[in-house]
């Protein structure tokens, strides 16, 4: 469960079984009707789809979740009129997308949420992802992100299918 913080609406705690982190959250807060761009996290439940990782950031993190290596070419479509739209593009790609590799290590390792995935709508929101947070636990653009250490520590235990619940 990922739970907004009362005293700061950009902050939660992630629980997931007696695991207990300090999350950050989107800029633009907790939404129920989240729009790509809003820089929202969205609000309901979301199932862990898949995960990735940089190699050649950090160690291989185990996991029962597959983290797939990413490279230079990977990139993600944030073009609601594509066809790719919320899918894994191999780079270069001429619509609207992020790249996967970064300068920082918010994208070390990545859960991807089933958010607007599986059944996917234009405009709904991409790249819904749980991912490193950045110092002081700066807003998102919309994902939820913990510091390195607790990701990994919850990397070991969550599985594909898990149900991640933001309220």
């Amino acid at each position: 469960m990922v739970r907004r913080s009362p005293l700061n609406p950009l902050r939660a705690v992630v629980r997931f079984g007696p695991l207990s982190f300090s999350a950050a959250l989107g800029r633009g807060g907790v939404r129920t009707f989240k729009r790509e761009g809003d820089g929202a996290t969205p609000r309901g439940l979301m199932s862990v789809v898949s995960g990735f990782r940089s190699g050649s950031k950090r160690f291989a993190v185990p996991s029962p979740v597959a983290l797939r290596r990413v490279g230079r070419r990977d990139g993600w479509c944030d073009a609601p009129a594509h066809g790719a739209y919320n899918r894994a593009v191999r780079l270069p790609f001429a619509a609207s997308h992020e790249t996967l590799i970064r300068s920082d290590a918010l994208y070390d390792a990545v859960l991807v949420l089933n958010w607007n995935y599986q059944s996917r709508a234009r405009g709904r929101g991409s790249a819904i992802f749980m991912h490193v947070a950045r110092p002081g636990y700066a807003p998102t653009e919309g994902c939820v992100a913990l510091k390195w250490r607790d990701l990994v520590r919850l990397l070991k235990v969550i599985r594909r299918g898990d149900v991640v619940r933001v309220v």
